[in-house]
């Protein structure tokens, strides 16, 4: 499935066209009650250094104790992205000196990370599928918080969030266009909040992109690819913490545009770490791309090499939720649905799990219809979720039932559905309460049309010229009946009466 050599994203610069490269290093924090080496609380909300023990705040002779939940939810991660489970691996000191990391130092992963290569299968907006190639996954612990806006002269620290456990997923540069980007980071996402690793909230920051984005000419991608020589490729710049799907496109296509701009006048890009303004909707730069001999990693002394027993990784992997890819196969084979149908309801488990709720002995066309569409919208313009849905799935499956045995037409079931939404009861109680059954009495159907055909002769006749006219008499009939008749008897009587 994977299309990475072609060419779909071509930037037309003064001297000729240029193409797009970009990787992301993604930051998810794990779901975790406590930090990585702590036993401080994680949470969001809580007052300034509310949640900070003396390992956090860098106290001298304070010790750090690996969190073995922690290493089970990187573990699981890996395994969602069909990476390879390191069996050793091994904690390394970053060292730099900012005021909210407290012991100068980052515990991380450099040298040895708990998760090797991995893939990650995304899909496009036209339906066709990439894949982006997962270089690593290693733990390490968040910084705490600097607030500027208290005072006019002064700087406060918060350190709730020092040691907070983050994962890394390190990508290798597999897309091409900025939707690509956000399609991957979507995806990505999704795996996460179906592991139960990291509940995906990118508003918090509990989910955050560093994106990577170079240019180069026409043909160089594909013989990097080829030789995995990096030198046919542009140098990149990073674009620091970005957390949000609009803002990522935003920034890569300000960035690309920059760059280009830079290499036609004649200059050279230099590498950089950027931060993106999305008030002027253009990247600036942070500082110069540090290397890792300007962090001089070493292995953490106090933490020995982490050694993990393949029984253990086999009982993580037996606990594993059914993923995205493999459900979207499953709603596609079980219940018949296209591609992109299914593709819609596994973005989100919630939906998800909904969708199956309602459709079980249901038509499930049906069904997937009425949750993609009107469940959605209303959740959409309600400012909630799936997982935060008052509407039980219950009575999505009561209400496809009705359309399903002719109680109600499928136009008609949209105004049960506004009365159901306001909390007048279920379908069917909604049905009986506001007298929506449909006419299925032929009868009443057939008197209806004899007074329609008498009172318009006019039409009668034209309808014999021009047999889509038929129309007209349908929706007589229907406003008749208020909306009630049943169609498909309406069409029947009408043409057996007009001799069509």
């Amino acid at each position: 499935m994977t299309d990475v050599a072609a060419p779909r994203y071509v930037i037309e610069g003064r001297t000729g066209p240029w193409e797009l490269v970009l990787g992301l290093e993604v930051h998810a924090q794990v779901a975790s009650k406590a930090k990585l080496f702590s036993g401080a609380a994680v949470g969001f909300g809580a007052g300034p250094n509310e949640q900070v023990s003396l390992v956090d705040a860098g106290f001298p002779g304070m010790l750090p104790t690996l969190n073995r939940f922690c290493v089970e939810q990187a573990v699981r991660t890996g395994l969602g992205l069909r990476a390879r489970i390191n069996r050793r691996s091994q904690f390394d000191r970053k060292n730099y000196f900012y005021p909210d990391l407290p012991t100068g130092y980052q515990i991380s992963q450099l040298y040895h990370p708990i998760v090797g290569e991995g893939v990650v299968e995304v899909e496009r907006d036209d339906g066709s599928f990439f894949e982006v190639r997962i270089e690593r996954l290693h733990l390490e612990q968040d910084a705490g918080k600097l607030i500027h806006d208290l005072s006019p002269s002064e700087s406060y620290v918060d350190l709730n969030r020092a040691g907070t456990a983050l994962m890394e997923i390190v990508s290798r540069p597999d897309m091409r266009t900025p939707d690509e980007a956000v399609a991957y980071l979507k995806k990505l996402r999704t795996i996460l909040i179906y592991l139960g690793t990291c509940d995906g909230d990118m508003e918090k920051g509990n989910l955050r992109a560093d994106v990577n984005v170079s240019v180069c000419r026409p043909g160089q991608y594909e013989k990097y690819r080829a030789s995995g020589d990096f030198s046919h490729l542009g140098t990149r710049c990073e674009i620091k913490n970005v957390n949000s799907f609009r803002f990522i496109s935003q920034a890569i296509q300000y960035e690309a545009r920059r760059q280009i701009e830079i290499l036609e006048d004649g200059g050279k890009i230099d590498q950089e770490t950027r931060l993106f303004d999305p008030n002027k909707g253009e990247t600036r730069s942070m500082r110069s791309k540090e290397e890792a001999h300007d962090y001089r990693y070493f292995p953490d002394p106090d933490l020995l090499p982490l050694e993990l027993e393949e029984a253990w990784i086999e009982s993580i992997r037996a606990s594993l939720p059914e993923l995205p890819d493999d459900k979207r196969r499953r709603f596609m084979s079980h219940y018949g649905l296209s591609q992109y149908d299914a593709g819609v309801l596994i973005s989100e488990q919630a939906k998800a799990d909904y969708f199956e709720a309602a459709a079980q002995g249901r038509d499930a066309k049906l069904v997937a219809n009425w949750v993609t569409n009107e469940v959605s919208a209303r959740l959409t313009a309600d400012g909630r979720d799936f997982a935060d849905n008052p509407l039980p799935a219950a009575h999505v499956a009561q209400l496809v039932e009705l359309i399903e045995t002719n109680v109600i037409s499928s136009k008609i079931a949209k105004e049960v559905f506004d009365h159901v939404w306001n909390g007048e009861g279920s379908p069917a109680e909604v049905v009986e309460r506001h007298g929506l059954k449909q006419v299925t009495d032929t009868g009443a159907i057939e008197k209806a049309v004899d007074d329609i055909i008498a009172a318009n002769p006019d039409k009668v006749e034209a309808v014999k010229d021009k047999p889509q006219a038929l129309g007209w008499f349908v929706c007589q009939v229907m406003k008749v009946t208020g909306g009630k008749a049943n169609p498909a008897a309406v069409n029947d009587i009408l043409k057996a009466k007009l001799g069509l």
